[in-house]
């Protein structure tokens, strides 16, 4: 007999999060589950498997609305199915966790839930905090995506949750590299650098320009930032000031990064909080030097401890800057580093966490 599961997740982006609901979810469904997915983005479900069904909005004015105004509408449509549900179904929260929460307890149904970034980067706020305390206790089960995201959450809300890492997708990634892509802007000859995320402040590409800038004018360098988001004019006004047009380059968003990564020399995260980043994975995967913000959490996991890459305090671009400066003349080191994390990469292998997913979702039916 097939178990009903409902995603919860309002707001279906082009982010880290999105990538591991496509790869867990069409997992699931070939795998005796039942699974309905309840969103504002309906337009991005040609990248789910056909066998799940959508439950939210239709129309494509809300694909672009605020998260905020997305919660409130998809937790009207959470509330109306499951009073409506007659069939044991169990909640899994993707996103708006304590929101999900608290309605599947007035409605006594099981939820278990998914935390994506590191605590430090969204609880601030002390009423947010205690809230946020109260409630998640109510939830069936807790889970995330680093060991040690998982040993800060304990600690902050006094709750035992679960370790799952995000199933990397090897094929995925080896089919989109073959797509052919004409990268003009790397250079032969120069230390070409890619960074890919949300032009957010969460993701503070400002550390990695003013670390170009620290750089001799000389320095034959190449940067590609590949992302969108709200800062967007703040970088490119800095790049302009500083006179760094020929240097580095604001890409946009792109569904296929991979092309990009593999004819990089480089991999520079400089994120002030994370979950586990994506495009660490992805670097490793495709064996590129890696640096990286020692950020809370998973970069100092992933890059298991400065052993598979480097890592700098957040915000330090003079340390960034000297680590670009110095690629060249520290390339039997960086080659072990690269080696050393790719012999490590099977942690995140897609079988071995997918089924952890399953086994997460079969103990909390």
């Amino acid at each position: 007999m097939k178990k009903n599961v409902i995603i919860f997740m309002p707001s279906i982006e082009d982010g880290g999060v999105e990538k591991n609901l496509y790869e867990v979810s069409n997992y699931l469904v070939k795998n005796n589950i039942s699974l309905e997915i309840i969103t504002c983005n309906k337009n991005m479900s040609f990248k789910f498997s056909k066998d799940i069904k959508f439950i939210g909005t239709k129309n494509s004015y809300w694909n672009n609305r605020s998260r905020y105004i997305k919660y409130i509408i998809c937790l009207l449509i959470l509330f109306l199915t499951l009073i409506k549900r007659k069939e044991k179904t169990l909640v899994f929260a993707f996103q708006a966790n304590i929101y999900a929460v608290i309605l599947a307890k007035i409605l006594n149904v099981k939820i278990i839930t998914r935390s994506n970034s590191a605590p430090p980067g969204w609880s601030q706020n002390a009423i947010k905090n205690f809230i946020y305390k109260f409630f998640i206790k109510f939830a069936n089960d807790v889970m995330v995506n680093s060991f040690e995201f998982k040993k800060i959450f304990e600690k902050k809300f006094n709750i035992k949750v679960k370790c799952i890492y995000n199933p990397f997708n090897k094929n995925f990634v080896l089919k989109k590299i073959k797509i052919k892509k004409k990268i003009t802007f790397f250079k032969k000859g120069y230390l070409n650098i890619i960074s890919v995320g949300r032009l957010t402040d969460q993701k503070d590409h400002l550390t990695l320009l003013r670390s170009i800038k620290e750089l001799d004018s000389n320095f034959k360098v190449k940067v590609i930032i590949i992302g969108k988001g709200s800062t967007k004019d703040i970088l490119k006004r800095y790049i302009i000031k500083n006179n760094l047009q020929n240097k580095i380059k604001l890409f946009g968003y792109t569904n296929n990064p991979f092309p990009f990564i593999q004819k990089a020399n480089m991999v520079v995260l400089t994120s002030k909080f994370e979950g586990l980043p994506n495009i660490l994975l992805e670097a490793q995967f495709l064996r590129k030097y890696i640096i990286s913000t020692n950020c809370p959490t998973g970069p100092k996991e992933i890059l298991l401890n400065s052993k598979a890459g480097d890592l700098i305090n957040i915000g330090d671009f003079k340390k960034l800057s000297h680590l670009i400066k110095n690629y060249s003349n520290n390339k039997n080191s960086i080659i072990k580093k690269i080696n050393t994390g790719y012999k490590k990469f099977y942690r995140f292998d897609y079988m071995l966490n997918c089924k952890k997913y399953l086994n997460f979702i079969k103990n909390n039916y």
